[in-house]
């Protein structure tokens, strides 16, 4: 998106979009779009395919031709003929079952070569989209997307989708050979069919929209339980396990409930078939029973026309069940499209994007304003400079609009009003690999990933892209640096507290560690990144007095030479910063030192004078 293009209009459908509107022959065009490994190889397969359905229809030509011309041959019993016919049908079988494995392997092979793409299109898609987007859904939702609506699709495409290609190719054969046997009984077999062909797709409708409803109720299920146990702690720490369990218990109901309305109208699907099925058995007995005393079908013929007739209704109870599978997957694609359908409203600069060479970075707001989608203003017409090499304080009270600032200048979300500019340039048009090499954010709470105090710190590390790389078997330089760091940070004697030092495992989430050490963790990282603006969002909070001493002799070193944005409640920072900017109801009321603000008798100085009488 270009800077003259509209943010809100880039936002204006920032909630997952389900792709319900599309049909199922819709859905899979789209799907095969998405993932085009799924046809690789496609004809082929077919050929096997087609193979494999028409050698199932020897039994019934060798039952036919062992009978007529060989049992019941006009000069007796020809047991050679008899012999042949038996091997020649038996190779037939065993070169159709060889088509069928290789039809599995290719189908296997191709489908998982597609879902891998999917899975990754997906995942990268929900991590490309902005935090205002992904907070609109619940995560547990957005996990089962990636998971298990694709693990849906992929046991269909492994296995009805084979299943249902066979079995259509084997109605085809079944259906051209039962009319060389006998039109008669042929449409008499179409004509059982014909009622439930017509009430068929009025049914799998009504199946695909109580899947449809499966999936959404088992993604509401997954976030409820993700949610409970990422706050295990805080249910626990209120009394509230039984609430908790009672939220789980409806989900989890709700899931059942949905799931057996959908296995019920399945069931009268196939129950259908079923019947249909053994209906066309007993006619046709009747009917070629009636023919061949007539002398209008031979008793070989009417023996192969009943293999066929099994070979033509086994498909279709199959092809009933396995369309139930088909709504249950296209459910699940639908889905999954819908999440890569789903617009990225912080999407990377088009044609006009201007490079954003490393260096002292200033930094400029002009008349920038703020609403969150159908919510009020949190940011009016703020316009501020701040110039290359400063430390920044922003104050106010919470809710003021603070941190909304700092995400803008991280560019986790774009201005509805106005622009902000790293060295005049429009973050818009600036690259996220250049802008993430220049700007660091240490968020309020530093998340860690399950691992050591080294690999952690060592996602500060960037390649020649920009891009983060594994902590796993990094090199003894990129070791070396992530000790220095902590020695700058002051955390020689804190590791030296530690069992393992930089080795110490920090858990999931980082539960292992404090907040406080969490915190140090975090800027560590922050410092290894080593980017040209440093965002501060409360970053040391969390920390105790020690610690805040030892971080900020850190900060103030590492914040030589570049610009510094600090979010803070502590005034202490905004004391020893070289410029204070107050926030106040979304808009920027005072920018000044701290010895100038203090002397007008403004929003600041009653702010500050609170906190020395609160501190005294």
């Amino acid at each position: 998106m270009s800077a003259s293009t509209s943010p809100a209009a880039a936002r204006q459908d920032s909630r997952m979009a389900p792709a319900s509107t599309l049909g199922v022959l819709a859905t899979l065009r789209r799907a095969a779009q998405v993932s085009p490994e799924l046809l690789d190889g496609l004809t082929v397969t077919l050929a096997l395919a087609v193979v494999a359905a028409t050698a199932r229809v020897l039994v019934p030509l060798a039952v036919q031709q062992t009978v007529d011309t060989a049992i019941l041959a006009p000069g007796g019993v020809d047991v050679r003929r008899a012999a042949l016919l038996v091997g020649v049908a038996a190779l037939g079988l065993a070169v159709g079952a060889g088509c069928s494995a290789l039809v599995n392997v290719r189908l296997f092979r191709s489908s998982e070569a597609g879902l891998l793409t999917l899975r990754s299109r997906a995942f990268r898609h929900v991590h490309d989209l902005s935090v205002l987007t992904q907070n609109s859904e619940r995560r547990g939702s957005l996990v089962s997307r990636v998971t298990s609506d694709v693990d849906t699709i992929s046991m269909f495409v492994q296995w009805g989708g084979i299943m249902l290609l066979v079995s259509v190719l084997q109605i085809l054969v079944a259906t051209t050979l039962m009319a060389v046997y006998s039109w008669q009984l042929t449409l008499l077999v179409w004509a059982c069919f014909l009622p439930l062909l017509v009430v068929l797709p009025r049914l799998q409708r009504g199946v695909n929209r109580r899947y449809a409803a499966v999936r959404e109720q088992y993604g509401a299920m997954l976030g409820a339980v993700s949610e409970a146990v990422v706050g295990a702690e805080t249910i626990r720490a209120y009394g509230v396990a039984a609430r908790t369990q009672r939220r789980i218990d409806a989900a989890v109901a709700g899931t059942r409930r949905a799931m057996v309305r959908a296995q019920n109208l399945v069931a009268v699907v196939f129950s259908s078939g079923v019947l249909v099925a053994n209906l066309v058995l007993a006619v046709v007995v009747v009917a070629g029973t009636w023919l061949g005393v007539a002398g209008d079908l031979t008793v070989g013929r009417v023996l192969a026309f009943l293999f066929l007739v099994q070979l033509f209704t086994g498909p279709v109870q199959m092809a009933t069940e396995i369309l139930n599978e088909l709504q249950n997957a296209i459910s699940g694609w639908r889905r999954v499209l819908g999440v890569l359908e789903t617009p990225v409203d912080v999407p990377e600069p088009g044609d006009d994007v201007v490079p954003s060479p490393r260096g002292p970075a200033a930094l400029t707001f002009t008349g920038v304003g703020y609403a969150y989608p159908d919510g009020p203003p949190v940011l009016q017409g703020v316009d501020l400079h701040v110039a290359a090499g400063t430390s920044v304080a922003v104050v106010g009270a919470t809710g003021s609009g603070k941190t909304t600032l700092a995400k803008l200048v991280a560019r986790f979300m774009d201005p509805t009003e106005g622009a902000v500019l790293l060295d005049g340039v429009d973050l818009r048009r600036i690259a996220s690999r250049d802008l993430r090499r220049r700007v660091v954010l240490v968020p309020q709470e530093g998340f860690l990933f399950d691992g050591t105090i080294a690999e952690n710190i060592a996602y500060g590390l960037r390649d020649e892209g920009g891009d983060r790389p594994s902590t796993e078997g990094s090199a003894p330089q990129d070791a070396e640096r992530v000790a220095q760091v902590a020695a700058e940070l002051g955390l020689d004697v804190w590791l030296a507290e530690l069992p393992s030092g930089l080795a110490t495992p920090v858990g999931q989430r980082g539960e292992l560690l404090s907040a406080g050490e969490r915190q140090l963790v975090a800027l560590a990282r922050a410092r290894l990144a080593d980017g040209d603006l440093l965002l501060l969002d409360e970053a040391t909070s969390a920390v105790d007095p020690v610690a805040e001493v030892r971080i900020g002799r850190a900060l103030r070193e590492l914040a030589r030479g570049r610009t510094t944005l600090t979010i803070a409640h502590r005034l202490s920072t905004a004391e020893a910063a070289h410029l204070v900017v107050v926030v106040h109801a979304g808009r920027v009321v005072e920018v000044g030192t701290h010895a100038e603000l203090t002397a007008r008798d403004g929003q600041y100085a009653r702010m500050h004078a609170a906190w020395v009488a609160q501190t005294r």
